[in-house]
């Protein structure tokens, strides 16, 4: 049991190193190992614990640990890339749901390729006249002022439209000796789907850290402790204190940076100049269409009609960010990442995309900030909303936890949705959007 605990061990390890290899951030960090590898400091007699010990006394312990803290909780491509000894099973019984998931992505795709050939435009876009990037480099910081005409744009899709797909769906064969017991169950049910969900008890004790306890923590004493634990750069100790709220709207920028690994290096800002120039530089359709999401969405709410000027910053370098497609890969598909021409990103902007963005606006002044935290928390949560996959955070098993739930513990209700031939996720589908308010940060 040993031996297999060693094995396993050093095949993880194996892992996160390749994967910490193939970051941008690697060149900088093994430059800084080598600097304190020549430190007098360093005993070359005893080169490991004295080179450990000058790791841990630089601080550059803490940003290794909170590297492999970001890589473990992002799913990163370990099992999906590196793995090379993972072998396929020779029967799928979700092989029918990764079908369906291809078809939907298909599906997008054609439909913005279509819009594009009904509006004569090109899907990979155009250079843009000197007039119009000289208007929206003066505009660049105040992007409500851009006169654009949308009356001929529309959103590629809603939510409403994935749930259509969802719903319609084919589960796999029925044996045909089992067809007759399952007369009576709906053309549609999530149950069927051999997705292993959470239980209620076992919900319970998952989210127990984010059980609000009272607090007699003064505000003098919040900011103590929040300022002692950013000084301490562990994105563990941050992501432990925001679990119990309540903490200073000041801080939460910082905390919420070190929990999304969302901290801007000089490369991160390169980059974000980058895609502001391809913005600059080509007129593409999905411009249009951010413009008209967040005119049709955040614009017209309450709390974030504000924000309105820098969501447009934030979208539109969104969709030129190719990284995105490099990070969010098939999460069932042993595969490279595509290259993606309409839009760069691989993300076709949807009917409340926008509202992904809109509570980071609550935490950070910068839009290079902004941007970069919310990069993280799409990659590593949001993507899977909008996509049908397996994946436990997916909205399939999402839908499946819902339905269960319902069905176990408030049975009178499930019947009467079936009484009325309405699927319960229907009603609950567009509250995705609105599950981070700022109020709840």
């Amino acid at each position: 049991m040993e031996e297999l605990k060693d094995t396993s061990i050093h095949k993880m390890a194996s892992k996160l190193i390749n994967a910490i290899k193939s970051l941008n951030d690697y060149t900088d960090l093994f430059k800084n190992v080598q600097k304190l590898a020549c430190n007098p400091n360093v005993d070359k007699n005893d080169m490991r614990q004295s080179l450990e010990e000058a790791i841990r006394e630089s601080g550059l312990e803490t940003e290794i640990r909170n590297l492999i803290f970001q890589l473990i909780r992002t799913n990163l491509k370990i099992d999906r890339v590196f793995d090379t000894e993972q072998t396929q099973p020779q029967v799928d019984p979700l092989a029918y749901l990764r079908r369906a998931g291809a078809q939907w992505d298909r599906r997008v795709r054609k439909s913005l390729h279509t819009m594009c050939a009904e509006l004569k435009v090109y899907a990979q876009g155009q250079p843009r006249t000197s007039s119009d990037r000289d208007e929206l480099l003066a505009k660049w910081d105040e992007l409500s002022n851009y006169a654009i005409d949308l009356a001929c744009y529309r959103p590629v899709y809603a939510p409403k439209d994935l749930l259509d797909v969802l719903l319609s769906m084919k589960g796999p064969p029925i044996p045909e000796e089992q067809e007759d017991d399952l007369v009576q169950i709906p053309k549609w049910e999530f149950s069927h789907i051999p997705l292993k969900v959470k239980k209620l008890c076992d919900l319970g004790t998952h989210y127990n850290d984010l059980l609000r306890e009272e607090s007699y923590y003064s505000v003098w004493d919040l900011n103590i402790q929040c300022e002692r634990v950013l000084a301490m750069k562990h994105a563990t100790l941050c992501q432990h204190i925001l679990k119990k709220g309540n903490i200073p709207a000041t801080y939460r920028g910082a905390m919420w940076s070190y929990v999304l690994g969302s901290h801007i290096t000089d490369f991160d800002v390169d980059y974000w100049n980058k895609l502001k120039g391809n913005v600059l530089s080509t007129d593409h359709i999905v411009d249009k269409l951010v413009f008209k999401d967040i005119q049709l969405t955040a614009s017209n709410d309450d709390q974030y009609f504000v924000f309105e000027d820098v969501l447009y910053q934030i979208m539109l370098c969104f969709s030129r960010d190719t990284q995105i497609g490099e990070m969010v890969l098939g999460e069932n598909y042993h595969q490279k990442p595509k290259t993606y021409e309409a839009p760069p990103s691989g993300v076709v902007p949807f009917h409340g995309i926008c509202m992904f963005a809109a509570p980071f606006c609550y935490l950070f002044d910068s839009p290079i900030h902004l941007y970069y935290s919310f990069r993280a928390f799409y990659v590593r949560y949001c993507h899977r909303l909008t996509t049908i996959n397996t994946h436990p955070q997916g909205i399939v098993s999402i839908c499946l936890l819902f339905e269960k739930l319902l069905q176990s513990h408030e049975p009178k209700l499930w019947s009467h949705f079936r009484e009325l031939q309405i699927h319960p996720f229907s009603a609950l589908i567009v509250w995705r959007y609105f599950r981070f308010l700022p109020s709840s940060s």
